[in-house]
């Protein structure tokens, strides 16, 4: 299953796939499917069995995410 983390700004997205890239997480910048809403139009698709893992690296990197949605 992939999941999906939305974000206010484009800054924010790209340093979380930076950051999960960093941690040896598959991560990759896709656009905001039109169901959610996001200011910046960016969301980074991540595996959802790494949400844990995701969840370290935005709090060790003050990643704002706006929200975390499985599709």
């Amino acid at each position: 299953m992939s999941c999906l983390a939305t974000f206010k700004t484009t800054s924010m997205a790209l340093l979380f796939e930076r950051a999960c890239r960093a941690a040896g997480i598959s991560a990759r910048i896709v656009p905001v499917p039109r169901k959610l809403s996001s200011s910046c139009g960016l969301a980074c698709d991540f595996p959802c069995e790494e949400r844990e893992r995701v969840d370290a690296v935005v709090l060790e990197n003050k990643i704002e995410v706006s929200g975390f949605h499985e599709m």
